[in-house]
């Protein structure tokens, strides 16, 4: 689980993730989990307690510990606003708890598995995220000063996104030598690291191929602090 704070979970598309519901009862069989993104549907994951097995994500949901919403193998299509709401006898219970899920996402310019050495490879990080209706993601990290970077593995800072940009693209000529060289994408909010992805190059032999998984890791955060402050 990255950083949780409130109503903000940051993630990195790969890892399972825990989403509190902050108005639980009792009994999780009054608890029914909402979810809507930049569309404007909404969908009924959870409904009273049971699962919806029409939902497209039904196999990866399950409800947690103080009837938590539970997801695993968090893919970029799963960021958006999720409520979890409280019904008894038919009558709502006291008022939304709602939680926004930012996912944090690398992808590779190349569909090869393997890569000619001395070719160039453009890797691209991008947080997908909706905070609420009309604010687009620029405006939203902007107002809230969260930036992504690229990093090496000496945690050098190789490139920081400009001002409300949700993506950042990085452009490395593949060598020899980086066999097992990793790159590191990053988000941030007021420099502590909310999650990370890693982006790792394997040599399958000398002045031959490269291999490029990704991504073969992910690197948890070390916070829990999450994006609520404003200045």
């Amino acid at each position: 689980i990255s950083g949780v704070d409130d109503d903000h979970v940051f993630i990195s598309s790969g890892e399972n993730v825990r989403l509190p519901c902050n108005n639980a009862l009792h009994d999780c069989k009054s608890t029914t989990w909402i979810y809507n993104n930049r569309h404007p549907n909404v969908f009924e994951l959870i409904a009273l307690g049971i699962k919806n097995n029409d939902s497209e994500s039904h196999e990866r949901l399950s409800l947690g510990s103080v009837c938590s919403l539970n997801i695993k193998n968090i893919t970029k299509e799963d960021y958006g606003s999720y409520i979890c709401r409280q019904y008894v006898n038919e009558q709502q219970q006291g008022a939304d708890a709602r939680v926004y899920l930012h996912v944090l996402h690398v992808s590779s310019s190349s569909s090869q598995t393997e890569i000619s050495a001395g070719s160039s490879v453009t890797l691209s990080c991008q947080l997908y995220s909706y905070s609420s209706a009309g604010v687009s993601c620029g405006d939203w990290i902007r107002s809230e000063r969260i930036q992504l970077l690229w990093v090496n593995q000496a945690d050098d800072k190789l490139k920081i996104s400009a001002p409300g940009h949700c993506i950042i693209t990085l452009t490395t000529t593949l060598l020899n030598e980086d066999d097992k060289r990793e790159w590191r994408c990053e988000v941030t909010h007021r420099n502590q690291v909310k999650t990370s992805v890693t982006y790792t190059v394997m040599i399958s032999a000398p002045y031959k191929t490269s291999t490029a998984v990704i991504p073969v890791s992910i690197t948890k955060s070390t916070t829990t602090a999450a994006v609520t402050s404003k200045q």
